[in-house]
């Protein structure tokens, strides 16, 4: 089917890992999974590099069908010129992806009875336009109360900025210059045009995209400058028969970032889950998520991780570089950032930049405004982490022994209601994929009898 990808159908998931900070003890974990976007069918991305009132925009450009049929229609605050857009590298936003993601993380415990090593062991992480004269055609764009007031090639893209005084007018433009966009646009582009917005149109050129040796369309990157932080996401919504997935990274100087028309709370985390979820995270996750999600009436956006790029803890992938960073759309950096010479150049390069991932699941009913976003000062660290605890199997015959083998029934319950409250899974399907692991750890009832004389 083809589909035109408007602003984009978008979002995310996630798993990367996080520092567990039992008691007086902080154990760095090893990510050993991550739920990262590919887990969506229908999910988009988008950067927003955000400081004071000058955004930098990059588009992950998802789209259904051939490549010559994909367009692309975005409402932006002003108009956009040939200098202030770019093609950006994929690359840029699957590491961002890899960075964010929700994570989980694997310990072990040690020998109970050596109780001057009590402590978590981390598993280290496994090796993952219409032919007509140029005259007529401005002619025919004024009767239909259409404005070209851009128009260029960036790459594979060719691009018009447009200005509509009726939505009708606009739609029909859109058709007849051939972009393929479905019935239903009008009512959708009415508020944009109310709000004296412009349109930003792509669609490919083939003969560039061929000439350029990429088997998928480059992420667009746009730079502008308004005071209105938003992401217009109705426009998507033409093309939903479903619910969709939306990430958003948002890059700030200042700190975690918000939408503020609509809730955002933290994804549950911090959770010890059953061993055997390590083979069906992907699963887990998407559960996790989709239980949150309904829980809060299907209409808040979701924090999955928020941090300060400059490092992380423990790393599902190391923090982006100073070039990086640029790429992603990042212009405040600060000049000495990346200067061999500066006490700041080290691995985990010193940078003013925050980034908060955020998911939002979205239908036409649920968000039926576009997200308006603001910066906080608020540079709390936050990322969505699963913690997989592994018991020792050792010989433990001390009395601190038989004591924590005694305990484990019961922690293991405890990770099964867990992981049950959190994916509203079967818990007597969960117990039972739990069964052997538990029978193998309870203690014979002679045991359990003499720890009660005390013997």
């Amino acid at each position: 089917m083809k589909r035109l990808k408007l602003l984009v159908p978008l979002l995310l998931v996630i798993v990367a890992v996080l520092c567990f900070a039992p008691a007086a003890w902080a154990f760095c974990g090893f990510y050993v999974a991550k739920a990262d976007t590919k887990l969506y069918n229908k999910a988009s991305q988008v950067v927003l590099a955000r400081d004071g009132d000058r955004t930098v925009l990059t588009m992950a450009n998802d789209y259904q069908g051939e490549v010559k049929d994909f367009a692309m229609v975005v409402p932006v605050p002003t108009v956009i010129k040939k200098e202030q857009v770019r093609v950006a590298e994929p690359k840029i936003i699957e590491r961002l992806d890899a960075f964010s993601a929700p994570r989980l993380v694997e310990y072990f415990d040690s020998n109970p009875c050596a109780v001057e090593d009590f402590a978590l062991e981390a598993l280290p992480a496994p090796s993952a336009a219409l032919n007509e004269s140029g005259a007529a055609r401005r002619r025919s764009d004024r009767s239909l109360g259409v404005t070209v007031e851009a128009r260029f090639n960036v790459g594979e893209y060719d691009i018009v900025v447009l200005s509509a005084k009726e939505s009708g007018g606009l739609e029909t433009w859109l058709n007849r210059n051939g972009y393929k966009i479905p019935r239903g646009a009008k009512q959708l582009l009415k508020p944009y045009i109310r709000s004296s917005m412009k349109f930003f149109v792509a669609k490919v050129n083939l003969d560039r995209f061929e000439q350029s040796g990429y088997q998928f369309l480059r992420p667009l990157q746009i730079a502008y400058k308004s005071s209105r932080f938003m992401l217009p996401i109705r426009l998507g919504m033409i093309n939903a028969t479903t619910e969709q997935d939306l990430i958003v990274y948002v890059l700030s100087p200042q700190g975690q970032a918000e939408i503020t028309n609509y809730r955002t709370v933290k994804i549950p985390s911090n959770a010890n889950i059953p061993l055997f979820v390590k083979s069906e995270f992907g699963d887990f996750y998407k559960s996790t998520f989709q239980t949150a999600y309904t829980k809060e009436g299907k209409k808040v956006a979701f924090l999955e991780y928020a941090w300060d790029m400059g490092s992380c803890d423990p790393c599902s992938g190391d923090p982006l570089t100073p070039d990086e960073l640029k790429q992603a759309g990042v212009f405040w950096l600060d000049k000495d950032a990346s200067s061999p010479g500066s006490p700041s150049f080290r691995r985990f390069p010193v940078s003013n930049v925050f980034i908060s991932r955020l998911h939002v699941r979205y239908t036409r009913d649920k968000f039926p405004e576009d997200l308006m976003f603001q910066e906080t000062s608020n540079r709390e660290s936050f990322q969505g982490r699963y913690v997989l605890q592994h018991p020792f199997t050792g010989e433990a015959k001390c009395q601190a022994g038989r004591e924590y083998k005694r305990s484990l029934p019961r922690r293991f319950e405890q990770e099964a209601q867990t992981l049950a409250r959190l994916t509203n899974w079967n818990i007597k399907d969960i117990r039972q994929k739990m069964k052997l692991t538990v029978s193998n750890l309870t203690l014979p009832w002679w045991e359990n009898f003499f720890s009660w004389l005390g013997i």
